[in-house]
C-alpha cells in the first residue's frame, strides 16, 4: 500500500492539490508513515471553480496557503462511517469543521464525492469544493 500522497498521486483527479501541497512544503507531513490522516481533497475540478485568480493568489501566499491545506487534514483515520457518526472534527490548521448529515454527508457544506480512498497512512475523501478556514474566507 502507498502513502496517502502517492494515493491521491495515482487517483489521477487531485493534480492541482498535489502541487499545491508540494509548493506549501508540506508533503514529508502527510507521508509520514508514522502517523495517521484523513484528507479531504478537493478535485481538480473543485480547484477549478474556485473564483478567478484565487488559487494564483494563493498559490503566491504560502502561509495562507499552507493554513488552507492544512484545513483539508485531519489527524486520524476517520472513514466515512465515522462521519456519519460525528458532527464536527478538528484539523490540523487547529480549527474546526462541520460535518453535515443532511442529504448525503457534507463537510462545511461541500459534499464528498468518493469516500474511503484507503492509504498505508490515512484515508482520502474526493469532496466537490475547496475548504476555507472561517478566519480566512472573507480575505
Amino acid at each position: 500500500m502507498t502513502n496517502i500522497l502517492q494515493t491521491a498521486a495515482q487517483a489521477g483527479s487531485f493534480n492541482t492539490l498535489l502541487s499545491a501541497i508540494d509548493k506549501a512544503g508540506i508533503a514529508p507531513e502527510l507521508e509520514n508513515l508514522d502517523g495517521s490522516f484523513t484528507l479531504l481533497a478537493p478535485t481538480d475540478e473543485a480547484f477549478a471553480r474556485l473564483p478567478e485568480g484565487q488559487l494564483d493568489e494563493l498559490l503566491q501566499d504560502l502561509p495562507k496557503l499552507r493554513r488552507v491545506l492544512s484545513y483539508h487534514v485531519l489527524s486520524g483515520d476517520v472513514r466515512f462511517e465515522d462521519l456519519t457518526e460525528i458532527e464536527e472534527a478538528p484539523t490540523l490548521e487547529g480549527s474546526i469543521i462541520a460535518v453535515d448529515h443532511q442529504g448525503g454527508i457534507k463537510v462545511n457544506s461541500v459534499s464528498i464525492s468518493q469516500s474511503d480512498i484507503l492509504a498505508e497512512n490515512g484515508v482520502i475523501h474526493a469532496i466537490d469544493g475547496v475548504l476555507m478556514p472561517a478566519i480566512l474566507a472573507g480575505s
